[in-house]
């Protein structure tokens, strides 16, 4: 089975390009726009591996809904990785302290975001 891949971010062309550079690699992706769709999703289609942007509209931002995939017992294997423009280092410690396992900053390398999902893929645990 091959691992589900979701994408959370706002902009669209981010999740293009992100799904584009994913599409080498033998994964299976999801896209969401929003915090709030990407919790919705994450129960239905329970991917292994959340690739998170941390600015987001709406009432969930990126941490937040990190914080809650990793508080959720069913979830809470997810291997999530931010993706992001907000690149200090309080930044990092915030996605870090939120339960991030990677943290990656815009304009990101394709090759380590690949080498990222690669090493996610890996380690990922199918969630029931």
């Amino acid at each position: 089975m091959k691992p589900r891949v979701l994408i959370v971010d706002d902009q669209e062309d981010i999740r293009k390009l992100v799904h584009m550079t994913l599409d080498i690699g033998d994964v299976e992706v999801f896209e969401a726009d929003s915090g709030e769709s990407a919790l919705e999703m994450m129960h239905r289609v329970k991917p292994g591996i959340v690739l998170m942007d941390i600015m987001m509209p709406g009432e969930i931002d990126g941490l937040e809904a990190c914080r809650r995939i990793k508080a959720d017992p069913v979830l809470a294997g997810t291997l999530i990785a931010m993706l992001t423009a907000r690149g200090q280092q309080a930044d990092i410690d915030a996605g870090k302290a939120a339960g991030a396992d990677a943290y990656l900053v815009k304009p990101f390398s394709p090759l380590q975001l690949l080498d990222t999902v690669n090493h996610f893929a890996t380690q990922a645990k199918p969630l029931n």
